[in-house]
């Protein structure tokens, strides 16, 4: 349990780090973001692949473990996309991208959006670190939790300017990039007593995750970081951000 709490508060001290070097690059380039970014999403896509839908295949029973683990990829990737059906995207609604959304949302104030936004979005990278602890391999748990962890780290940077250059004051930032790492802390603590409570569900909740996380990848920040004419730079970025999880597994192996 000792090593879960501190992996919470790892993985969600990682965004606050992360918002204080956003701070310090505030004025950074699209093509520095995206190669940054880009190399998150590698370390994600490794983390998801090793750390989550492979032991969710370990995990499962006979023949029909890649029917659950098939099932729960897939679930993961609809909860997500119904989640961005109701929240806006994060960068769209600091001011960059403006888009119409219809219903509630819009007479929302901006910045309590914003948060809930976030937030939302946190949750199943904060319960996929949780959930990893389940499979009772420390190295799986640990390059899932790293993975995210850094993946956190340039996401925290990247969304400092967008909402500084919207007009929302420096300490209002920096106390809204801390919440979205607070709520990964509970995503965290959430998935692992989940876990707990029935191991049953271990095969289909690791590739729920797993799923989770490779939506992200591919709706969120793969088109992002390919969308400013970086698209060369950030697809290396993406597999030396991949190949360092791949060595840091092996390692940890």
């Amino acid at each position: 349990m000792k090593m879960v709490l501190l992996t919470a508060i790892g993985v969600g001290g990682a965004t606050v780090l992360g918002a204080l070097i956003g701070f310090v690059f505030k004025k950074s380039s699209h093509k520095f973001n995206d190669i940054i970014l880009s190399f998150a999403a590698g370390v994600m896509l490794a983390a998801a692949v090793i750390g989550l839908v492979l032991p969710s295949l370990e995990h499962g029973t006979g023949k029909i473990s890649i029917v659950v683990t098939v099932l729960g990829v897939f679930c993961g990737a609809a909860c997500v996309n119904l989640i961005d059906k109701v929240v806006p995207h994060l960068h769209r609604i600091t001011g960059v991208d403006q888009e119409e959304h219809p219903g509630k949302t819009a007479r929302l104030d901006k910045v309590l959006l914003f948060v809930i936004a976030i937030a939302i979005h946190n949750i199943p990278e904060g319960i996929a670190a949780g959930v990893s602890f389940g499979t009772g391999n420390t190295s799986d748990a640990i390059t899932v939790a790293g993975g995210i962890a850094l993946q956190n780290i340039p996401e925290g940077m990247v969304i400092i300017a967008p909402m500084l250059a919207s007009g929302i004051s420096s300490k209002r930032t920096f106390l809204i990039a801390m919440m979205t790492g607070v709520v990964e802390v509970f995503g965290t603590l959430l998935g692992y007593f989940a876990i707990s409570i029935s191991t049953a569900i271990l095969p289909f909740a690791l590739a729920f995750a797993g799923g989770t996380m490779l939506y992200v990848i591919s709706d969120e920040m793969i088109p992002e970081t390919h969308a400013h004419g970086s698209e060369r730079g950030a697809t290396y970025s993406l597999l030396a951000g991949f190949c360092i999880m791949l060595v840091f597994d092996f390692l940890l192996g």
